[in-house]
């Protein structure tokens, strides 16, 4: 785990270095004496944590959080009690050590910022490993329940009270709204382009001003969503 130590004191960076020096997947990648140092040493590169002091001159260390726009885990280090509840507001700082700090705090500490490492790679794994979306759905159509693969729709088009559901092999009229239908499909696939048409992104044959190729049907793209249809193209 890559870490920095922010602090005004000499003293205070050298003990925390012993301490890190006391747990193995600690490397202390820098070390600065105050802010905007660490700011110029950030802007460059990347770490997994912080050693934070609140009190120094010019620049504290709350302004510094407040001037992080991805902020890493940090762990506040200070002789001040008082601003423990302004610091926990923020769910990137994981503990508030008071000084002077003793190994077995100090390893509490950690044990914290491992504790949510190990939360966060098994919420990421969790949500690579839950489908994107469901590969069907079903339709009522005079009393039949017909199920449809999603991904075989190509086009849906609103038609007064009812919509159009064109897939590769069939077409379907059904009794519903368009907007009932597109909260049901997945948006990593499908784009409502135009108040009366919801297309298939992997079905774009070919954009041609404000109008898409979808087969053979021509569909109009209305003003505002075309910006969020090129948005979402994979573009050379």
């Amino acid at each position: 785990m890559d870490c920095i130590i922010i602090d005004d004191e000499k003293m205070a960076r050298v003990i925390i270095k012993t301490l890190c020096n006391e747990i193995d997947d600690l490397h202390i990648s820098g070390e600065f004496s105050n802010a905007m140092q660490a700011m110029k040493f950030l802007n460059e590169n990347t770490v997994d944590l912080i050693f934070l002091d609140i009190h120094m001159p010019n620049f504290s260390g709350l302004d510094f959080i407040k001037s992080l726009k991805n902020p890493p885990k940090i762990i506040l280090t200070t002789s001040d009690t008082k601003f423990a509840i302004e610091a926990f507001e923020y769910d990137f700082i994981l503990d508030y050590l008071v000084k002077p700090i003793k190994l077995p705090r100090f390893i509490k500490a950690i044990e914290k910022v491992n504790k949510q490492e190990i939360s966060s790679k098994s919420k990421a794994s969790q949500v690579k490993n839950t489908p994107d979306v469901e590969n069907d759905f079903y339709i009522n159509i005079d009393r039949r329940l017909i199920k449809i693969d999603l991904p075989s729709i190509y086009l849906i088009e609103a038609k007064g009270d009812y919509i159009k559901i064109k897939t590769e092999n069939q077409d379907y009229t059904v009794h519903s709204t368009l907007k009932k239908i597109e909260e049901k499909l997945p948006e990593s696939l499908f784009l409502k382009i135009h108040r009366s048409y919801i297309i298939n992104l992997k079905k774009i044959v070919d954009i041609e001003d404000n109008s898409v190729l979808i087969k053979k049907d021509v569909i109009p793209v209305s003003r505002s969503k075309r910006p969020e249809l090129m948005k979402r193209l994979d573009l050379l």
